[in-house]
């Protein structure tokens, strides 16, 4: 290896003669009067830089002392001399053989390290996230400056990441646009429509470049990323002042590939086998780090980066881990709760113990359930880089409105409910609202607007997503469900039932099948995945005023408050948000309906009765309606009474799945451990009554 030591020594030696020359403006000794002659000093530079390991400097000033160059020369072949001592940081293999196996370390990549990538990956895609939602803003507010400083901050940290761990496709392209941008924020650029749609194509690079990382196949740059990336500089190209916006960018791009880097690991990745050059330049020195801080960070965002610096990353695995375990704690905390010889105990120091123990489980329990719930606004704003698409596609003006973003629900909620959202928005920007001739001609303002809500009702999470458009044609989706055999001729259907047949598999009103719906799917994979998630959806909808979809579901999985109720000798859990009421029958309330149906009178309204023991063929403790219990069950369909034997009570049940071959018996929607070690089924209201309507 070369004596790093003796380099500022030769530079010295090196800048000393230069000068000498420039002052003496001579050659071969006429430096300077009675000083050393150049062709010594540089014979004695050859020596030195010899012995330093700085070989090809050594030939050089070893040339130059026995050439007897001219001044114009030999101040050439400085130059040269300066050059080669510090591209010449490693000595030739010749010089030294032992140290063979030392380069080893320069194939290692960071790269490489999987817990780089995972947290480069996961930046980036939220520094993606931010740089879409801004962009949308942007497309309204053309001259929002905190807009553009957030956009091109966004892109300037993913470059410096991407070429710390050396992804050179995504770092090329980061820093294209970050240069475009950099034009807009000097006021050279004119952010247009077309212009968002160039970087917002870009963002959607970026996201299937940041797929195939995470995938471990890599991303190279391809043709598609050519052809972007042409796109991207034509933007440059066509605006003034591109030339100096790439010179100012210039100066901070050798900044950029260690900025992400601390100086330990930059030292270890540099030193086995980068040229000396690496180790000396500017951009390495420390002052610059401030500079750099300033530009990667929000301008005045303080209470941001407080909220990151109090905030860690985990693992959603791990997460999931810990929401079980808190999960068979509170089982095992009831267990212990509802023990005969606990429970009977006398010692009231037991009693306050016990008691003390179930508030710290229930607090422990409501944390870790808090610490999975996200807020639904990232749903929102995926939602809306899709309106903005589509409602170009189609050539219809269209603005969303949301409500409630920061309302909380479980993350695998939210992550399931993408896809449902997805279709309803497609299907209001393609059925629901009008083309734009025929808005002018109903007197509506051109622009329509989508609403997306969500809030919380009753122990669940309401999700509307409302459009001012048509709404829904009754006699149309009848004609079309008869077509299609769904509904007999003499059958008489509420204007709620009609609205329900747009769920049905295959059903679709749509004259012309397109690329964004039509065929009839999308409303069913709505339907399927909601009721996976144990909720329902309800319809409102006038003609010529719009439609709203209101999905209603839990606001987690894993937990669920209900009544557990006793048939025969069985236990079940009704979940609590199905009811409304429950009561004893008197004799004058339980009717016979054409000595078929048992009906129940509730508030002045009639309600169907279902026999639970019938439905599942246990023998009950009693069939007399009036020594049992109804409870009053509230579904999407149908509201109607549930007779059951007693009430055990209410208890907060951590759900349990029965698994692939329990898993689709209709009106289960799995199970729980009580708090006495027995095993109850989670009752499905929805699909008990379903089961019942079809037998």
């Amino acid at each position: 290896m070369p004596n790093s030591e003796m380099a500022p020594r030769l530079r010295e030696r090196i800048d000393d003669l230069s000068t000498r020359l420039l002052i003496g403006n001579g050659d071969n000794g006429a430096a300077g009067a009675g000083a050393e002659s150049v062709p010594a000093i540089l014979a004695e530079l050859s020596r030195q830089a010899g012995d330093a390991g700085y070989l090809e400097a050594s030939r050089i000033a070893a040339e130059l002392s026995a050439g007897g160059s001219a001044s114009g020369d030999l101040e050439q072949g400085l130059a040269r001399l300066q050059e080669a001592l510090s591209e010449s940081a490693r000595p030739t293999e010749e010089a030294m053989p032992v140290l063979q196996p030392a380069p080893a370390p320069a194939v290692f990549s960071l790269a490489q390290d999987p817990e780089l990538v995972a947290d480069f990956v996961l930046e980036s895609r939220e520094h993606l996230t931010s740089i879409e939602q801004r962009l949308l803003t942007l497309e309204k507010e053309p001259e929002d400056a905190d807009a553009i400083n957030s956009v091109f901050r966004g892109f300037h940290t993913i470059k410096g990441l991407a070429g710390f761990l050396e992804f050179a496709a995504i770092q090329e392209m980061s820093h294209e646009v970050e240069t475009a941008l950099n034009l807009a924020r000097d006021g050279n650029l004119s952010i247009t429509p077309a212009v968002i749609d160039v970087i917002l194509e870009s963002v959607d690079y970026l996201r299937r470049a940041m797929a195939a990382v995470e995938s471990g196949e890599g991303h190279e740059i391809d043709a598609g990323h050519n052809r972007l990336l042409v796109r991207v500089q034509s933007l440059m190209r066509t605006e003034p002042g591109a030339a100096s916006a790439d010179a100012s960018d210039s100066g901070t791009k050798a900044l950029d590939s260690s900025a992400a880097a601390p100086p330990s690991t930059v030292e270890r990745t540099v030193e086995p086998a980068v040229p000396a050059p690496a180790l000396s330049v500017e951009p390495l020195k420390p002052e610059p780090l401030p500079k750099l801080e300033s530009v990667t960070k929000p301008e005045g965002d303080a209470k941001r980066a407080a909220a990151e610096s109090s905030s860690v990353r985990v693992d959603t695995a791990k997460l999931d881990y810990l929401v079980d375990m808190v999960g068979e704690m509170v089982i095992a905390q009831a267990m212990v709760r509802h023990n005969e010889v606990i429970s009977e105990a006398a010692d009231q120091r037991l009693q306050r113990d016990l008691a003390q123990l179930t508030r710290i489980t229930g607090e422990v329990q409501r944390t870790a359930m808090a610490m999975r719930m996200v807020p639904i606004g990232q749903l929102f704003q995926r939602t809306a880089r899709q309106i903005r698409d589509l409602s170009r596609k189609v050539g219809k003006q269209i603005e969303l409105v949301t409500r409630g973003e920061d309302t909380e629900l479980d993350k695998t909620i939210a992550e399931e409910l993408a896809d449902p959202l997805m279709h309803m928005v497609r299907n209001s920007v393609d059925h629901g609202i009008e083309a734009p001739d025929e808005r002018l001609a109903a007197r509506k303002p051109l622009q329509a607007k989508v609403t997306l809500s969500a809030y919380h009702q009753a122990g669940q999470i309401v999700i509307e997503i409302a459009d001012d458009g048509r709404g829904l044609d009754c006699q149309k989706i009848l004609a079309k469900a008869r077509q299609k055999g769904l509904v007999d001729d003499t059958q008489h259907l509420s204007e709620n039932d009609i609205f329900r047949l747009i769920l049905a598999p295959g059903f679709s009103t749509a004259e012309q099948i397109t690329d964004i719906s039509g065929r009839g799917v999308g409303m069913d994979v709505v339907t399927r995945q909601v009721e996976r998630l144990r909720g329902r959806i309800e319809i409102r909808s006038q003609a010529g005023k719009g439609t709203t979809f209101l999905l209603k579901l839990p606001l987690t999985l894993a937990i669920i408050d209900g009544l557990v109720v006793t048939v025969g000798g069985h236990r079940y859990i009704v979940p609590l948000f199905s009811v409304s009421e429950m009561f004893r029958p008197a004799a004058e309330t339980i009717f016979t309906v054409q000595n078929r149906q048992e009906m129940a009178m509730v508030r002045e309204r009639l309600l169907p009765v279902m026999r639970l023991y019938k439905r599942f063929g246990i023998p009950p403790r009693s069939e007399d309606p009036y020594e049992c219990l109804m409870v009053v069950a509230e579904t999407e369909e149908q509201s109607f009474c549930l007779m059951v034997d007693d009430l055990v009570g209410k208890q907060e049940v951590v759900i349990k799945s029965l698994g692939e071959s329990l898993g689709r018996i209709p009106g289960i929607a799995g199970g729980a451990i009580l708090g006495d070690g027995r095993v109850g089924l989670i009752l499905d209201m929805g699909g008990l009554w379903r089961a019942h309507a079809h037998v």
